[in-house]
């Protein structure tokens, strides 16, 4: 596909030493986290199989560095044989800036609350649902810290200016989530994103994460 030969926008130089830092420590972190998620993650696939039909996990093709494409992980919170179609124009409306809240809703969203299973809105006011990122992250395809990846047909709605949030590893989280991802424009989360292309190290990183633990864990921002 044409657009995934990304012309840079930008030339950023970045230091070598931050990038291998950056991947030392995620691969370390998630050596000591395998033995604490694990159990977590077993109790969650038992709880989404009783629940409700369907796969425990969610997998789609999503646009990574450079336009690379990769198979994302999230637990699956919604039910099955939902309207795609309805969805994607949703999506592909935000992303060129014309979707609309919801009437009584003060967030962008492409589903109602009658699409995602009793566990599913557990998973996704905890972020427990992102967890098996973490094997993205492992295999070298997602960073802790980043952009969120967008699917295919999103990033063919892209402007020019929106590809630079694809000159880094897309994160489980990123600096837009931590500012309040579901209330916000696609054009805001894209400032954002380049905000943190241009200015990341790893104390940003540090920041982000404790950022995102406090918002998980006092229930701001939920998506």
């Amino acid at each position: 596909m044409s657009w995934m030969v990304l012309e840079r926008t930008s030339v950023k130089l970045y230091k070598p030493y931050y990038t291998t830092a950056k991947r030392c420590f995620e691969l370390i972190l998630c050596l000591i986290l395998i033995p604490i998620l694990v159990p977590i993650g077993l109790i969650i696939a038992l709880a989404i199989r009783l629940d409700s039909p369907g796969p425990i996990f969610f997998v789609q093709d999503r646009v990574g560095k450079g336009g690379r494409i990769f198979k994302m992980i999230k637990f699956r919170t919604m039910h099955q044989n939902l309207n795609k179609d309805t969805h994607q124009l949703f999506m592909k409306a935000f992303v060129n800036g014309t979707a609309k809240e919801k009437e009584g809703q003060k967030t962008f969203k492409p589903f109602s609350a009658s699409d995602v299973t009793f566990v599913g809105r557990i998973l996704r006011k905890t972020s427990l649902d992102e967890l098996p990122q973490l094997i993205n992250v492992f295999k070298g395809e997602m960073s802790l810290v980043g952009p969120r990846p967008n699917v295919v047909w999103e990033v063919e709605e892209y402007r020019g200016w929106h590809k630079e949030r694809l000159e880094v590893l897309p994160g489980i989280t990123g600096l837009a989530q931590v500012r309040g991802r579901s209330c916000i424009s696609f054009d805001r989360i894209v400032e954002y994103d380049i905000e943190y292309v241009e200015k990341q190290s790893l104390k940003l990183d540090l920041l982000i994460i404790w950022w995102t633990i406090s918002s998980v864990l006092f229930g701001r921002g939920a998506h």
